[in-house]
């Protein structure tokens, strides 16, 4: 009941964010269902049902992801003055947390059952649905929600900045070397193939292996690489705009490099799924495109999250900065330079994976 008390008193912009994450809880919760319908309607090709649904893991992921941070940017790591006085202090900011982001994905996934009710002779035909397999499907994502923020949000020692760029290197370089290593078998034999989502073909489970090891290799190396975007700017006499640029990326490189990390590896994973869909025999199925969509738009709401986030602790320097009436242009120029300076840095490095993991594939 608190935590409902605290979600209806939110401000508007809390409440966008919660809004956001219901959304993804909804749609993903309408891809978990729609993979059970499908297996209800094909009764005869369960195999297929089965990796249906075991593709919805990665837009699940996506999802978590979002509700994680969302429950980060909304509790701050100070506690609220009326919680103490209700005798819950700092320990306890994760655990409401954590409810609160389990009701919100609750919530969604009822949104998806009334949508999956809807669309039900579509997606299953007239087989009765197992009503404790949906159940377990739509509380599977609030569920996994709440245990990640209440996971994310334990009390911890700081973390060292770039701490994971050399683990990150090397499970990019790994990644690389299995998929090009597996571009002999880009035709296997006959039942060892991978099939893809939406009639983008088949791949060989090396390839999808290497494609694991470099999108976990570029969630690594994200806060690294903002931590360098940050060194190019401040090297060689900077001014007060590039300093400030690069002192501030430098100082919420491990806040904004993990979601621009998760980010890197969707948008490389997009454009090598080009290349697919380039090959493919027939178009994107509506499914498929469901949740292409709803992993860029988790991702980049997750990286707008923590860049909000990362703003409103800036206020400390916008109120120096106007107690020495430096001009408004300082902040924005600022801003500008360290948004130049991220794109400059992984933009490269994303291309050039997307590239390389989409050597194994056919054109």
């Amino acid at each position: 009941m608190l935590s409902l008390r605290l979600m209806r008193g939110a401000r508007p912009l809390s409440l966008l964010r919660r809004l956001l994450v219901m959304t993804a809880s909804a749609g993903t919760g309408f891809l978990l269902l729609a993979a059970v319908g499908h297996a209800l309607g094909h009764p005869q090709d369960t195999s297929a049902g089965l990796l249906r649904l075991a593709w919805c893991l990665v837009p699940l992921a996506t999802a978590v992801h979002l509700s994680v941070e969302v429950s980060r940017t909304e509790t701050g790591g100070q506690s609220h003055p009326g919680l103490v006085v209700a005798g819950l202090g700092q320990a306890w900011l994760p655990v409401l947390a954590a409810v609160s982001t389990g009701v919100t994905c609750l919530l969604g996934s009822g949104i998806a059952l009334g949508a999956f009710l809807c669309f039900r002779e579509r997606l299953a035909g007239s087989m009765p649905l197992p009503v404790a397999g949906i159940a377990t499907l739509l509380v599977a994502l609030p569920l996994a929600g709440a245990a990640a923020s209440l996971f994310a949000l334990r009390p911890k020692r700081r973390a060292a900045t770039a701490s994971g760029l050399p683990w990150g290197v090397a499970l990019i370089a790994a990644g690389l070397a299995v998929e090009v290593y597996a571009s002999r078998w880009t035709r296997p034999a006959a039942g060892t193939a991978l099939p893809l989502p939406g009639g983008l073909g088949a791949i060989a489970p090396a390839v999808l292996v290497g494609w694991t090891l470099s999108a976990a290799g570029l969630v690594l190396v994200g806060p690294g690489l903002v931590h360098f975007a940050g060194r190019l700017l401040a090297v060689y006499r900077p001014g007060a705009v590039r300093l400030l640029a690069g002192r501030s990326l430098q100082t919420r490189a491990p806040r904004v490099g993990r979601p621009l990390g998760v980010l890197c590896a969707v948008a490389s994973a997009a454009l090598a799924a080009t290349v697919l869909h380039g090959s493919a025999a027939r178009p994107l199925g509506p499914l498929t495109g469901l949740g292409a969509a709803l992993m860029l738009a988790c991702t980049t709401a997750t990286v707008c999250t923590a860049a909000a986030e990362s703003a409103l602790s800036r206020h400390d320097t916008a109120e120096t900065l106007e107690d020495l009436a430096a001009p408004g242009r300082v902040l924005r120029s600022a801003a500008l330079l360290r948004l130049a300076a991220v794109l400059i840095v992984l933009a490269p490095v994303t291309w050039a994976v997307a590239q390389l993991a989409a050597l194994p594939l056919p054109h």
